[in-house]
């Protein structure tokens, strides 16, 4: 997408030219996948329309940002952390013990999280949250008994389904995305067909069931991915029956190579995820290291820059690339301005 440079008058950010003092004069910024591409494009934004360099951002996973994010203050440590999940607290307790105790939490809007196939292969077009859990989950309920997952194939559980080989590409345990989705679609589905209730009934305790609901199978029908969406995308054109996890950006960006499933009788997009319909959406974030406010050169204006009317509202750029307007971006806007911190300080 090519940009028309955006005045600061309109944005009502001031630019502040970098300071020779500076030890590092250009804004590091790692994690999220989902987050990465809407991050790349107000870096590049960021670049032209300001007197500081463009923030590198890399990718990695939500965890493995913060991870970064959390070890320590200084320099040789990253400024920003993507994430399409809220921080956790072991991971606010593992930045406070190396020292990063003032974050700002900033939510940048929405995405939902999509499952496609090949374009040219069978038509996965209708799934519930109960088909997603019987192809997949490591334990499922059959004729009234827990068992392992005996299915080969999705119409083994549901008729309407293609009769073809379950494989599936699900995002591994560092990415956000994984963490949505066990709790909407693997959790749910597990509710839903029953399972958890007997999980219970022979014994489990809710927080036993709840983790065995979101166990994958682990024979090769569940793959994990540890990259971004461009290997879910590759492992997908190289197997005509697979089925993947994207978000709806990624989505929408490759509708030529890729088709995409309803959840729940809905279909993924901007107004279905803007009203709820859609069922499995999740807000995304970032999250800044407070102490390299006034030390990294434009790390505040970028952060104030990213969530401005211009860019991340309605009708700004990162809404064409499939992002969902927070509607209360504005009081977002304000906690960038005043370097609220998670807690109420700032």
């Amino acid at each position: 997408m090519s940009f028309v440079k955006l005045t600061t008058s309109a944005l009502a950010i001031s630019a502040v030219a970098a300071t020779a003092a500076a030890a590092r004069d250009q804004v590091q910024v790692a994690g999220s996948s989902t987050v990465l591409p809407y991050a790349s494009i107000v870096a590049e934004a960021f670049g032209d329309n300001f007197d500081f360099p463009a923030p590198v951002v890399e990718s990695g996973g939500s965890s493995s940002g913060l991870k970064r994010f959390c070890e320590g203050v200084g320099e040789n440590t990253i400024d920003v952390a993507n994430a399409s999940r809220k921080i956790r607290e072991k991971e606010i307790k593992a930045c406070a013990e190396a020292g990063v105790t003032d974050i700002i939490e900033v939510r940048i809007g929405y995405d939902g999280i999509v499952f496609a196939s090949q374009i040219d292969g069978p038509a996965y077009t209708a799934f519930e949250p109960a088909d997603i859990f019987n192809a997949l989950g490591s334990k499922v309920l059959v004729d009234g008994a827990i068992v392992d997952n005996p299915h080969a194939q999705w119409a083994d559980f549901n008729a309407d389904l293609p009769a073809v080989d379950i494989v599936a590409f699900i995002p591994g345990t560092k990415h956000g995305t994984r963490e949505v989705f066990e709790d909407k679609v693997l959790l749910k589905g597990c509710e839903d067909t029953g399972a958890m209730a007997a999980m219970m009934e022979a014994g489990m305790s809710e927080d036993d069931a709840e983790d065995a609901c979101i166990d994958v199978r682990q024979d090769g029908k569940s793959v994990d991915i540890d990259g971004d969406y461009t290997e879910t995308l590759a492992r997908i054109d190289a197997n005509p029956n697979g089925i993947g996890i994207f978000g709806l950006a990624f989505y929408e960006n490759n509708t030529d190579k890729l088709k995409v499933a309803t959840m729940g009788g809905v279909a993924p997009s901007t107004e279905t995820i803007s009203t709820g319909e859609y069922p499995v959406s999740r807000p995304l974030f970032f999250y800044v290291k407070k102490a390299h406010i006034g030390v990294i050169p434009g790390l505040k204006e970028y952060a104030s820059f990213f969530v401005a009317d211009e860019i991340a509202g309605p009708d700004g750029p990162l809404a064409q690339y499939g992002l969902v307007s927070d509607p209360e971006l504005s009081q977002t806007q304000d906690a960038v301005a005043n370097e609220s911190t998670m807690g109420g300080g700032s």
